[in-house]
């Protein structure tokens, strides 16, 4: 079992900028694909950003790019997302996920219980 731990999250202010990370531990399998997606009150669950486990392919949701930059360390299993110039449109709860392979697809495996991030106008 993987397991996914979110942080990061919290209160900011518009055009204040975040870094969240996700820490992967458990029964971590070799080279995951690792993921971030996030929840607005009353909408569906988005996709954010998606990285290879090498870190040298990343793909984003085309309305985020700009702002957002997914990274990881994989020596600390540990994938990050960092967010520019938040809005208040921003605010979600955050969630990391995992699987093995790396693709367009944006069904994963294994999910981490959320970070609260909102952004006060």
């Amino acid at each position: 079992q993987v397991q996914l731990v979110e942080s990061g999250g919290g209160l900011v202010h518009t055009g204040d900028s975040l870094r969240l990370s996700c820490a992967a531990s458990g029964r971590t399998f070799d080279k995951p694909a690792m993921a971030w997606f996030r929840q607005a009150p009353r909408k569906e669950r988005e996709f954010v950003a998606a990285i290879h486990w090498t870190g040298t392919n990343a793909d984003y949701a085309e309305s985020l790019k700009g702002r957002f930059t997914i990274s990881r360390d994989n020596a600390k299993n540990t994938v990050y997302l960092q967010i520019n110039s938040l809005k208040p449109e921003d605010t979600a709860i955050y969630y990391c996920a995992a699987r093995r392979e790396y693709g367009p697809s944006r069904k994963y495996d294994y999910w981490g219980q959320g970070t609260q991030v909102t952004v006060s106008s």
